[in-house]
């Protein structure tokens, strides 16, 4: 046993109950293979982990999402090899200098790609995977909201949605990300911090969309958004709920799907998307192949120590952000 260091949530809390600790690390067990973390990436999965909304057993170390090098092998682990350079998107317990992982649960990172970029790209750009190819599978003609746009997951969707030949209208809270969403291929972009009613920004986009209501709205800000994304859609559109950057949304009364015309929302989640190893590799793989050859790119919002941890939750939680924000060791 040795240990390294780790950012540990010894209690439910806000940013500053983080503490950066030394923590026990065993050699890696048999499937797992130990990893030199090179980054960590920040995500709103952690906040609502440390907070207790998703509820821990305490004390944990943070970070679900990274990429590093392959350090030592665990008995029967075959298809790694020390040296090799590998990404994940759910892992808890990554914020940390060297980490333990299940084998089966990495991503070989192709040459030519770094390793900071990998650990950005994996839980958010296999989300925007799976929204546009399995809860949504986004084909030419269509058009789709997206709220957030200049954000990590906001990003990924406007370039794959636009990719696919469909529209997207693109929200954010100010003209620098609203050009930010537009010189990644949004059509139409609406900064959603000048409208006090829901009703009013879900005018705008329907106005934006020739008066016609949206496909599908993938909605990453929860609270403040939800009601206007519902407005927005048109008759059996489809609402994607996959997180709550502005807090999580109330009870809904699901009559109103129904009065508004047959809609249908749905709240997933990255896990039940990569439930299967083939499946996690044909998303994992996909989205870093595209990365390094260009067909998408991913901004690095900012880079920070673990004893800045707090500042970057802070950035986070603050919607302060454009671009993946990272941890590094």
């Amino acid at each position: 046993m040795t240990t390294t260091r780790g950012l540990v949530v010894p209690t439910a809390g806000g940013g500053d109950v983080l503490e950066v600790r030394e923590v026990d690390l065993a050699p890696p067990a048999p499937g797992e293979v130990q990893v030199k973390v090179a980054a960590v990436g920040v995500n709103f999965v952690d906040v609502y982990q440390r907070e207790g909304i998703y509820p821990m057993k305490l004390p944990f170390v943070l970070g679900n999402e990274g990429a590093g090098t392959v350090t030592a092998l665990g008995e029967g682990v075959t298809d790694l090899a020390v040296g090799d350079r590998v990404a994940w998107g759910q892992g808890l317990g990554s914020a940390a200098d060297v980490v333990n992982r299940a084998a089966d649960s990495l991503v070989p990172v192709p040459d030519g790609l770094d390793l900071e970029t990998a650990a950005a790209a994996m839980l958010q750009g296999m989300t925007a995977h799976y929204l546009i190819t399995s809860v949504w599978d986004v084909k030419a003609g269509d058009t789709a909201l997206v709220h957030a746009a200049a954000g990590g997951v906001g990003q990924l969707l406007v370039q794959l949605i636009t990719a696919r030949g469909a529209s997207v209208v693109a929200t954010a809270g100010s003209p620098a990300k609203l050009e930010i969403a537009r010189r990644l291929g949004a059509q139409h972009t609406i900064d959603y911090s000048t409208f006090a009613e829901p009703a009013d920004l879900a005018k705008a986009v329907r106005e934006a969309n020739g008066g016609r209501g949206v496909d599908v709205a993938y909605d990453g800000v929860g609270r403040a958004t939800f009601d206007a994304s519902l407005l927005s859609l048109r008759p059996r559109g489809l609402m994607v709920l996959f997180g709550g950057a502005s807090g999580q949304v109330p009870p809904l009364d699901l009559q109103r799907l129904n009065r508004l015309g047959s809609l249908v929302v749905t709240r997933p989640a990255l896990g039940a998307f990569v439930a299967t190893r083939d499946e996690l590799l044909g998303r994992g793989r996909d989205v870093l192949s595209w990365l390094a050859d260009g067909t998408i790119t991913l901004a690095i919002g900012g880079r920070y120590r673990f004893d800045e941890v707090a500042d970057a939750y802070a950035a986070l939680e603050g919607r302060q952000t454009s671009g993946k924000l990272l941890l590094i060791p």
